[in-house]
């Protein structure tokens, strides 16, 4: 009897340590989302200088970016555009259109 209540005891403190772990690492994580950073904030601040002219303070475009026909950076078709694409038409331009 001894020997079946250290193992309970064994697998209650295993799921407790378990649980502990999990909660912290989501805690961590909701902390970095919600904190993003000065990367974000330079970020920031560059879209402001350098594309809201054309895609607007919210992305869905401008005056001047709706007559040049750039796209709504908030649609889904550029949404889901890969990581890497989007930096390509970002440092590069797209469509003879300059960019940063």
């Amino acid at each position: 009897m001894t020997r079946d209540r250290a193992e309970h005891h064994v697998i209650f403190s295993s799921a407790i340590l378990l649980l502990l772990f999990a909660g912290h690492a989501l805690f961590v994580a909701s902390i970095a989302r919600a904190n993003p950073g000065p990367d974000a904030a330079a970020g920031s601040a560059t879209f402001r200088t350098k594309c809201a002219m054309c895609h607007g303070q919210d992305g869905g475009g401008s005056e001047v970016g709706k007559s040049m026909s750039v796209p709504d950076l908030r649609s889904p078709v550029v949404q889901k555009l890969p990581d890497a694409q989007l930096e390509q038409i970002i440092s590069e331009g797209k469509g003879g259109n300059a960019s940063v």
